[in-house]
């Protein structure tokens, strides 16, 4: 099967790269081919006839930034996909999209379903909700996969950062009222090829949550990285108030995922097992 992937260099993109099938014939476009700045290159790319099936694994991640530069955040996260979703249609062919959970508001204290009402707290939550509203519009077959606290060997992500501050600090102050799942990008790009397989054979899409378990809290998370890699730096919890940045993070980021097991047969994967693996991988 022709795959076409926007995303070269990211977290996800690259852990397609490394665990795509041998059946599979992916080409994964960077923005020196398809600029996400520029939906028309996109829609272009997928117009060529030279594919089968496409995943989007690119965006713009940039939160904080976000905040001031909100319109070019939605030409990259709702503009972009919305082309390529919409030339996905016509050709006839899946589009597998990922976003966030910060479409919703991080209310309650209870996981949030893929039906449950949406309600982004900052600009980058805004314009990957009206990517997915795009995508839900075009008419594309389509799957549309929100996930969180992503994290793998490469690229910049909280396990990277803790490692390094673990080994330069004696403590370190982390947030400890937000709660969410930490997701291996390893196991996001085996969920999408599992994904692929069953929608390119016929299966539906749709929206689904996919998150690492069991849902715990960025000091906690920090804890067991310094445990993992013997760093002896102490975790000191803080209020989210206590560390404030230009966007509002959601307190509650839990995701039920029930909905893409029962779909795809896709479980939530062992984050702790997916930490061992990165740090392995990172020598740490």
């Amino acid at each position: 099967m022709k795959v076409l992937v926007f995303g070269k260099t990211g977290q996800v993109a690259t852990e397609l790269a490394r665990r795509m099938p041998a059946d599979f014939q992916p080409v994964f476009l960077g923005r020196d081919y398809a600029d996400l700045s520029d939906p028309a290159s996109c829609a272009a790319a997928i117009l060529d006839g030279r594919t089968e099936l496409v995943i989007n694994a690119a965006a713009w991640t940039a939160v904080d930034k976000a905040e001031t530069e909100e319109a070019a955040a939605k030409v990259v996260n709702a503009d972009a996909p919305a082309a390529m979703a919409g030339a996905c249609a016509k050709a006839g062919i899946p589009f597998l999209h990922i976003s966030t959970d910060y479409v919703f508001s991080g209310a309650g204290d209870q996981p949030f379903r893929p039906g449950d009402a949406t309600g982004p707290l900052g600009a980058y939550g805004r314009t990957k909700l009206q990517g997915e509203e795009a995508v839900r519009a075009s008419g594309a077959r389509h799957l549309i996969l929100r996930t969180s606290w992503v994290f793998s060997s490469h690229g910049a992500n909280f396990v990277k950062t803790m490692l390094r501050l673990g080994r330069e600090r004696d403590s370190l102050n982390v947030v400890a009222d937000q709660h969410g799942g930490p997701t291996p990008a390893a196991a996001i790009a085996d969920a999408l090829i599992t994904a692929a397989r069953a929608m390119a054979a016929g299966a539906e899409g749709g929206t689904h949550h996919f998150a690492g378990a069991p849902d715990t809290t960025w000091a906690d998370f920090a804890r067991e990285i310094m445990a993992q890699a013997g760093l002896s730096c102490q975790i000191n919890g803080i209020p989210t108030s206590a560390y404030p940045t230009p966007a509002a993070r959601p307190l509650n980021s839990r995701l039920d995922c029930s909905a893409l097991q029962a779909a795809f047969s896709v479980p939530r994967p062992d984050w702790r097992a997916g930490l061992s693996d990165v740090l392995k991988e990172l020598g740490a």
